[in-house]
């Protein structure tokens, strides 16, 4: 039997206007590879901003 959050990776999200590092989630690394990028309210610029995964 499989652990669970075994295939799931913690990450940090930066948004993409001010570079803060205001949001941390999990992700899937086996289903998804690539980089995430989610709009979400960046609370320093006061905005919702486009937020990348960092490493």
């Amino acid at each position: 039997m499989a652990k669970k959050g075994e295939n799931r990776e913690r990450i940090t999200l930066q948004c993409t206007a001010c570079k803060n590092q205001s949001y941390r989630t999990e992700k899937n690394k086996k289903n998804t590879t690539e980089r995430l990028e989610i709009k979400k309210f960046c609370p320093k610029c006061g905005q919702t901003t486009l937020h990348k995964e960092t490493k």
